[in-house]
């Protein structure tokens, strides 16, 4: 988003030969213009609508367009193209800015983020230093759409700037790719008419358009949340640009005609974000609207008309926005970001967002005048390449040094903790009878902040033998390790609170010679289909029954309440009774265990940024749980049900904290830590052997 808007081909008008040639104009006033309201589309639309507003395809499509139309000026006019020499130019242009905003970040992230989201900063940090922080967001599944930034990675949107480097490394291979391939066609066949380089990188273009929209429609429709990050489903829109460039010099529209398309364009492009359902459906077919509206404007060009809106896009607060469009859209997602977080809101109002604005604008100009601009205009790198690696390498060695060492940091802490005696972190068991009227004693809390995302239960691996699901809506049944000689059989339903279990239940089976199975489903509580739940949960449940009913395990397992954020805070399950009772009346013993809080802050960050003491982190149970347990209206309506309540090793003296016996109780707002479950494994046995009268 950084390339000048310099160029090499006319916006049309007269010209003196037949054959397309480069043009004498290389200031685009209108292309800056253009870019300026892509660039304010795309901050007032994070800012405000929390949406997406299709400004990014359209930078991508005039970065493509520039570098065509310089690249081709260099082969018609038979120049060298030095592609490592263009390289190192390109990055040392790019890398400064991007340094000092991800310093300034990180900064902010030391500051501001909570601990346990530090090693995701610093990994998307590497990620935006090296230009691959799209294929990082696509492999942990990002929800760019999400209206609450306020949890985002200060680093998102560098997704858009690693699609456009590594554009910026493929596309001249294809230039270079065509300038040998022309004279080799001219010897291959002597005496007869080749194609020139326009027409040769018109094909080539144009494959790469067809290929690329092909599969971006496809990806779009099958795995959206991927495909919004793959380079590959982008590559279209570079094409584009690159086709309207090599195409311009044979477009010349009449004045009246260029009046139209500017303002159609432009009008296309501004509703784009408004008519269009944007999220769910890009980078598809649908981005075709904002890229062939921005298509139109600079078709347009200069209408050489008071009534075009080139003069608008040409007026001098438009360019000014223009040139400093690649800062503005470095800075104005991490100050959003950063206001968010600690004011602990989930969006600005139209003042806060207005000073957001005004404070990306303020950071924008100060980064192009001291940093981008100097940068350009310094000629010692250009002179040879090895200097222009040099600057290259410094800049990011600026960067990557600190972060080496502060992940070192993390590291070190991280064992220190792990390395700490058992009995300075009882989990679970300083709320247990032996331990009453005792202090717990003074310790790091543990699990470290780097290692939360890992406190997921473990589940040795996929289901294997005759425990494979033939239907397909259950393909991620997971098992644990069969033991040598199985004593009982049992499967777990429901959700991501019945598979948090899994590291107490995996333990104990294993002692015990229990085969376990899991048919768990995000989001959704096992039971008789409800209203209450989703299509997809419902057929997930009548799949799941079917699967206990065919295999007739000894035993299973659920969650048998459900908890909520907000009153009433605790309810039964949908159709719970209904759903279980097919197997019981099968002679199949059924497990309910109570459901844990909810909340409406992430409890482990809340410790990190206020102390494991705050009243905050500290909420009253009856904010958290019911009065009365719902499972006590289970009781006695349904044989061989047997019911469990934990809430007390959860919850204590009136309160659900967030930290209980030096270890966080919680890796998120709702999810036990497995850390936290395998401290409460003595006393879910002694409960689940005495509630069932197992062995």
């Amino acid at each position: 988003m950084s390339e000048n808007v310099k160029a090499a081909a006319p916006l049309g008008g007269n010209s003196t030969t037949a054959k397309p040639t480069t043009a004498e104009r290389t200031f685009r006033p209108e292309v800056q213009g253009l870019r300026a309201l892509a660039v304010l589309m795309v901050a007032a639309y994070h800012i405000w609508l929390g949406r997406v507003s299709g400004g990014v395809d359209v930078f991508l499509l005039i970065s493509a367009f520039l570098m065509t139309l310089s690249f081709t000026r260099k082969l018609e006019n038979h120049k060298p193209l030095r592609l490592v020499q263009h390289w190192l130019h390109v990055f040392k242009r790019l890398l400064p800015a991007v340094v000092v905003v991800l310093l300034a970040v990180l900064t902010a992230t030391w500051a501001f983020v909570p601990q346990s989201r530090w090693p995701d900063v610093l990994a998307e940090a590497w990620a935006s230093l090296l230009y691959r922080q799209n294929w990082q967001l696509a492999d942990s599944a990002v929800d760019y759409y999400a209206q609450d930034h306020s949890g985002a990675s200060p680093l998102q949107h560098f997704w858009s700037l690693s699609v456009q480097g590594q554009v910026f490394i493929l596309w001249p291979l294809i230039f270079a790719a065509v300038a040998l391939l022309q004279p080799q066609l001219a010897k291959l066949f002597p005496g007869r008419k080749v194609m020139e380089h326009r027409q040769l990188l018109f094909m080539a273009f144009g494959l790469v358009f067809v290929a690329s929209l092909i599969y971006s429609i496809d990806q779009t429709a099958n795995n959206q949340a991927y495909a919004y990050f793959d380079t590959r489903t982008r590559l279209w829109e570079f094409a584009l640009g690159s086709l309207l460039a090599l195409a311009l010099p044979y477009l010349k529209p009449g004045r009246r005609l260029r009046v139209f398309l500017g303002w159609a364009g432009l009008a296309a492009m501004l509703s784009c974000g408004l008519i269009l359902t944007v999220d769910r459906s890009f980078p598809g077919f649908v981005a075709l609207w904002p890229t062939l509206a921005a298509s139109a404007v600079i078709v347009a060009g200069q209408s050489i008309s008071r009534f075009g809106a080139d003069r608008v896009l040409s007026s001098k607060p438009l360019v000014l926005v223009g040139n400093n469009s690649y800062a503005l859209y470095l800075w104005h997602w991490p100050v959003l970001v950063f206001f968010l977080l600690v004011t602990e809101s989930t969006s600005p109002n139209l003042l806060e967002g207005l000073g957001i604005m005004a404070v990306s604008m303020v950071l924008a100009v100060a980064t192009t005048r001291y940093v981008e601009v100097p940068m350009r205009r310094w000629q010692w790198p250009d002179a040879r390449s090895w200097r222009a690696a040099v600057v290259v390498g410094s800049c990011g060695a600026l960067l990557a040094l600190p972060m080496t060492a502060w992940q070192g940091a993390i590291a070190a802490e991280s064992v220190a903790i792990a390395d700490q005696p058992k009995e300075l972190t009882p989990g679970a068991a300083a709320l247990s009878p032996e331990f009453a009227g005792q202090a717990t004693p003074k310790a790091m809390i543990i699990p470290a902040p780097s290692a939360m995302k890992d406190e997921w239960a473990d589940i040795d691996g996929l289901c294997t033998g005759a425990n494979v699901p033939s239907d397909p809506l259950l393909a991620g049944c997971l098992q644990n390790a069969e033991p040598e000689v199985v004593t009982k059989r049992i499967v777990v339903l429901g959700d991501s609170h019945a598979q948090q279990y899994m590291a107490a239940l995996g333990p104990i089976a294993k002692e015990h010679g229990w085969e376990v199975v899991t048919l768990l489903k995000g989001n959704c509580r096992f039971g008789a289909d409800s209203p209450e739940r989703t299509s997809d949960c419902n057929d997930f449940n009548k799949a799941s029954a079917a699967y206990v009913m065919e295999h007739k395990p000894d035993a299973v397992f659920t969650v048998a309440s459900l908890t909520h954020v907000t009153a009433p805070f605790e309810t039964e399950v949908p159709g719970y009774l209904e759903g279980i009772k097919p197997f019981t009346d099968a002679g199949i013993d059924v497990v309910g265990v109570r459901d844990n809080p909810r909340f409406s802050i992430n409890m482990p960050e809340c410790v990190q940024k206020k102390g494991p003491d705050s009243p905050d982190c500290n909420p009253p149970l009856e904010d958290s749980l019911a009065a009365s347990s719902p499972l006590d209206d289970y009781a006695g309506k349904v044989d061989r049900l047997y019911l469990m309540d934990m809430s007390d090793f959860i919850c204590e003296r009136g309160t659900c904290p967030a930290v209980v016996g030096n270890v966080y109780v919680y890796k998120d707002d709702n999810h036990l830590t497995k850390t936290y479950v395998q401290s409460m494994i003595p006393m879910f046995e002694e409960r689940l052997l005495a509630a069932t009268g197992w062995s």
